[in-house]
């Protein structure tokens, strides 16, 4: 994974060293969502009834590409306010993410993006914003997948639908808690009133689909 070499992908430049990160932050990420939605080292039985790999792409295809994207909306927000921008994982809080999924709960701070520059808080708050907002209009782009899997019969297409949905309420009311490096103290820091607004929605909305409506966690496995 050293050996990456740098690249411009849909006009952003990604260097070797930011694609390595994403792409190790991305597997082990994918890989503390499927331990977390069985339970952890309780749901083992599960994972190895459904020959691990279909419930592993699933976590790459729900919480990798949640993380994914809300990283990259950092970046593009940063570079449109000409900031140099990379993001950095920080494999201590990676290790901490799959451990912690394996005692069946999961503490999701997988790096961020570091940008140089000046900026005011307003851009500040755009910068940080902008993750959870993709976050939350994810989880419309993934409502389709949960309502076709029914339709053509397909268990593993409607659980894609519902973690993708769960995953990503989840991810943008973390991201937005006011404290330490999350983005919520950035938020909050420029506009209260957007801070409070966004923080309710995505805390709404997974307190209600997924620790009440137990969103994500039915399924095959």
């Amino acid at each position: 994974m050293s050996a990456l070499q740098g690249r411009r992908i849909a006009g952003l430049y990604f260097s070797g060293t930011e694609l390595r990160d994403l792409l190790v932050a991305w597997l082990a990420l994918g890989v503390a969502f499927t331990f977390f939605f069985v339970n952890g080292t309780a749901g083992f039985d599960r994972l190895l009834a459904a020959g691990v790999v279909p419930p592993l792409l699933v976590g790459l295809l729900t919480a990798g590409v949640a993380f994914l994207l809300h990283e990259i909306a950092h970046k593009v927000v940063a570079v449109h306010y000409d900031q140099v921008a990379e993001f950095r994982a920080d494999n201590g809080m990676l290790f901490l993410a799959v451990m912690s999924s394996l005692l069946g709960f999961i503490f999701a701070a997988p790096g961020a993006v570091h940008h140089r520059g000046r900026l005011t808080p307003r851009e500040h708050g755009h910068i940080a914003l902008a993750g959870p907002v993709v976050n939350l209009l994810l989880t419309l782009a993934f409502l389709p997948v949960l309502l076709l899997g029914p339709v053509v019969g397909s268990p593993v297409i409607t659980l894609i639908g519902s973690r993708g949905i769960a995953i990503n309420v989840f991810l943008a009311a973390f991201n937005l808690i006011p404290y330490g490096p999350l983005d919520g103290k950035t938020v909050m820091g420029w506009s209260k009133p957007v801070w409070a607004g966004f923080f309710a929605l995505s805390v709404l909305l997974t307190v209600g689909l997924v620790f009440v409506g137990g969103l994500g966690f039915d399924g095959p496995f």
